[in-house]
């Protein structure tokens, strides 16, 4: 699934190609997103809201994208190939020289609004609220492994299944911690380290930090030797990769 940084680079890339310009043409394969209603519109922001895209034209239209687990956005010049085919393409925005393709996209509408649901605090968006993250924490079951809590957009958001495996090693902390077992210093440093591993992501300068658990199953440990271990977890079943040398076994 594309992570909140995924989509920051991808609201990026859209923002710099597509904002200024007129709608030449357009069209989608799904009836919530009539996209003839905006040829002729030119586009006046993009942006990503946690794992939401929007893209917003000056006559007030705004096309949102959820990319879920296979949703992504490319931008071509006119006439180029496309890397995916085309029955893939969820949604066509043509501007001049330029189009932007959202391919495999479970969710793409076009509404009045930019209303995406009650969402956490943003971890690409600072300062973050972490006041709010601790309220909405203490709303969830008192026995909700932490890392299972890092994924739930509605606590705090952006947070996908490779920046929390890789925050939660950051800070020691075993994924099934219960919530509840973790002080609000604690929960504030995994918030704050998700942020912190997710913005050099984003920077267009800096080197993406190397993975530290996630993808390395079985490999040893970079800061202890022991083997990373792979299981699943949460209700969707995700995959955690987590140290049990520096943050603990799993729970018997």
């Amino acid at each position: 699934m594309p992570e909140g940084d995924t989509l920051f680079r991808m609201a990026r890339s859209l923002h710099t190609w597509l904002v200024g310009r007129t709608i030449t043409g357009a069209r989608s394969r799904t009836v919530k997103a009539p996209l003839e209603r905006v040829v002729g519109q030119a586009v006046t922001d993009v942006e990503a809201k946690a794992k939401h895209l929007l893209i917003t034209f000056d006559g007030g239209d705004v096309l949102h994208t959820h990319m879920r687990m296979t949703g992504s956005w490319h931008v071509y010049t006119a006439g180029e190939r496309w890397r995916k085919p085309g029955w893939q393409a969820a949604a066509v925005l043509e501007a001049g020289d330029r189009v932007a393709v959202c391919f495999n996209a479970p969710v793409v509408e076009l509404r009045r609004d930019d209303d995406v649901g009650d969402l956490g605090p943003d971890v690409l968006r600072p300062p973050i609220d972490y006041d709010e993250v601790r309220r909405r924490a203490a709303t969830r079951p008192p026995d909700l492994p932490v890392g299972d809590l890092l994924l739930d957009q509605r606590v705090v958001s952006g947070i996908g299944n490779i920046w929390r495996c890789e925050a939660l090693f950051a800070r020691g902390v075993n994924p099934w911690t219960p919530r509840t077992a973790l002080d609000d210093d604690e929960l504030d440093g995994l918030v704050r380290a998700a942020s912190r591993l997710m913005t050099a992501s984003v920077d267009p300068i800096a080197r993406r930090p190397p993975a530290q658990v996630y993808g390395r199953g079985g490999r040893p440990c970079r800061r202890c030797g022991t083997p990373i271990a792979v299981t699943g977890s949460g209700g969707h079943v995700r995959t955690v990769y987590w140290c049990p040398g520096c943050q603990g076994p799993f729970p018997e």
